[in-house]
């Protein structure tokens, strides 16, 4: 008795999955980005040795033990000229991990590390794991902060969790040292934390997301902005909201920061996700703002709408009508590859650049809040257009 050779037969399928080229999607056009044919991980792509005992003896029949549910939320980075995604796994039993997939392409290729990243148990009240953003901070290392959950044992209802964010570092992805969860003093619950690439004022530079519950943002207005001295020891005192929620807009009940915000000559550029609520239930979307280079916390440009939203079979998944993203790649030719997951079940890609980044951010209108004046504005824009086309 050796491996199953069934192994060999879904082995072989699974490569021509792992070896399929991606294409631009030609059915899309906005100018802002290009959409791609194909997600770039999926449940499919996870390795069989995770899921499979390959023993014959003890598995005769094959099954499936450790089963894949979904592979989602994608941290982002380019290290020596490769591109790895640390993605939020998702198994049969709802307990999720972090794994590295790297690829020569940003856009396919992509297969995972034979072993997913266990972290440190230095929390032992910790249930779960997720969503991570990776920064390349100016201090030498990379920082991944990620939701850190936990049963709320003051509330007997079995869904009712904790939320705080996590903390590690390291310099090649497969080392990772474990740092105290930030403190927020104000606000009971953090989700969708971002840590700033840079010093701000000498300080470690965060963006957060204010919550008085594990689901609800209650009075959190936004995403907020604070500064601690010492990540080895995150506290941070105040927090300042930068971008707001708004009334009857995409950010109506909650929004959150997303990738590490891209620095650009004209301000930082944030992608970021917004939630509103339907009759379907929450609806995730990805928008974009930016944010002065002196005042990384002052919102100087708001674009109105979203960004990115699910489109076809992106709106179906454990979670539908969804997309949301945690990562982003600025490479330094100054093309952008933004990685976002549809529905909670599967991770795209989307290609743009600073140059059309900048455009969309500082050249689309703001909203202006109301139907009346939303009508005028585009009224405005068409008459422009009409007579220009007049005198062509």
């Amino acid at each position: 008795m050796g491996v199953h050779p069934k192994y060999y037969e879904l082995l072989k399928k699974q490569e021509e999955l792992l070896s399929r080229k991606n294409q631009v999607d030609e059915s899309f056009y906005n100018g802002i980005y290009q959409r791609y044919q194909y997600p770039v991980l999926t449940r499919d792509h996870a390795p069989l040795i995770w899921q499979y005992d390959l023993n014959e003896e003890t598995n005769p029949f094959f099954e499936e033990r450790l089963g894949i549910n979904a592979v989602l939320n994608s941290g982002a980075i380019e290290l020596n000229g490769k591109y790895y995604l640390v993605a939020r796994v998702e198994g049969n039993d709802r307990k999720s991990f972090f794994a590295v997939a790297e690829s020569d392409s940003p856009v396919d290729g992509f297969r995972f590390w034979d072993y997913p990243i266990l972290l440190e148990d230095t929390c032992p009240e910790e249930t779960n794991v997720y969503d991570m953003r990776l920064t390349k901070h100016e201090d030498g290392y990379i920082y991944g902060v990620f939701c850190s959950e936990s049963k709320d044992q003051s509330n007997p209802d079995l869904s009712a969790a904790v939320a705080a964010a996590g903390i590690v570092r390291t310099k090649d992805l497969k080392n990772w040292e474990r740092l105290p969860n930030l403190k927020t003093l104000r606000s009971p619950q953090q989700r969708n934390v971002v840590l700033h690439p840079e010093f701000v004022d000498g300080k470690y530079a965060f963006y957060t997301r204010p919550m008085d519950d594990f689901i609800d943002t209650g009075s959190g207005g936004g995403i907020g902005f604070g500064l601690c001295d010492d990540i080895t020891n995150a506290v941070i005192d105040e927090e300042i909201i930068t971008s707001k929620r708004k009334y009857h807009t995409i950010t109506e009940v909650k929004n959150g920061a997303g990738a590490v915000p891209i620095k650009t000559p004209k301000g930082w550029l944030h992608i970021a996700h917004g939630v509103r609520n339907t009759a379907a239930g929450l609806r995730y979307v990805i928008y974009a703002f930016a944010t002065a280079l002196d005042d990384p916390a002052r919102v100087i440009a708001e674009p109105s709408g979203l960004l990115i939203g699910p489109r076809a079979g992106e709106r179906v998944g454990d979670v539908s009508n969804v997309v949301f993203t945690n990562g982003a790649i600025a490479r330094e030719n100054g093309e952008v590859y933004i990685y976002y997951a549809s529905s909670d079940t599967r991770m795209h890609v989307a290609k743009s650049s600073i140059a059309q980044l900048t455009d969309y951010v500082f050249g689309t209108p703001t909203d202006p809040l109301r139907s009346v004046e939303c009508v005028a504005q585009r009224c405005e824009l068409v008459s422009r257009n009409l007579e220009l086309l007049k005198r062509s």
